[in-house]
């Protein structure tokens, strides 16, 4: 969440109230996020530095408007240079890529081949999984109760296979486009 938000405030300083219209407007076709969550991410990225208070508008609430600071620039570029790490790939594949206009053409390949290697790795997990089920499927003892609980669970095995390969196949046509040595 905090990096999403220094992706915001790298585009343009906000008040909190933009920054809650941005992940409505974007962000949050693939990030849900509460005001209340915004709100200590904020006070988290102002208590690390990577924030500041750029101007408090007059008036009974004085609305603050926040910019990145230098520090703040540069945690961005580490996260997006980085390994998508953390247990959601789709969230950490698809908020790199929403923000990938900000980094320097020259970087943004490898961006999308870190990514790229992300899903290559969990998609070759999955399939050993899938493997492993289908080696052992004779030797599993599933009572006659569970039978279609397994149907359906080893159904969610192949859409997270499924879903991988699309993703893998997008990302790689993607690099294929945007790639500038393919010029």
């Amino acid at each position: 969440m905090a990096h999403v938000i220094l992706g915001l405030l790298l585009i343009a300083p906000q008040s909190f109230y933009d920054l809650i219209k941005g992940f409505e407007a974007g962000v949050a076709l693939f990030y849900s996020a509460s005001s209340g969550s915004i709100k200590r991410a904020l006070d988290t990225l102002l208590a690390r530095g990577f924030i500041e208070v750029a101007s408090v508008e007059a008036g009974g609430r004085g609305r603050k408007v926040y910019h990145l600071t230098d520090a703040g620039r540069q945690e961005f570029h580490a996260w997006m240079t980085g390994e998508p790490a953390g247990p959601d790939l789709e969230t950490a594949a698809l908020s790199r890529l929403y923000f990938l206009g900000l980094l320097k053409p020259v970087e943004r390949v490898a961006v999308l081949r870190r990514i790229t290697a992300r899903i290559e790795t969990d998609l070759a997990a999955l399939s050993a999984l899938d493997k492993h089920l289908d080696k052992h499927l004779d030797t599993l003892d599933v009572p006659e109760e569970h039978r279609d609980l397994a149907v359906h669970q080893r159904a969610t095995l192949d859409y997270g296979i499924a879903s991988h390969r699309f993703a893998l196949d997008w990302f790689r046509d993607h690099i294929d486009r945007h790639d500038p040595s393919n010029d």
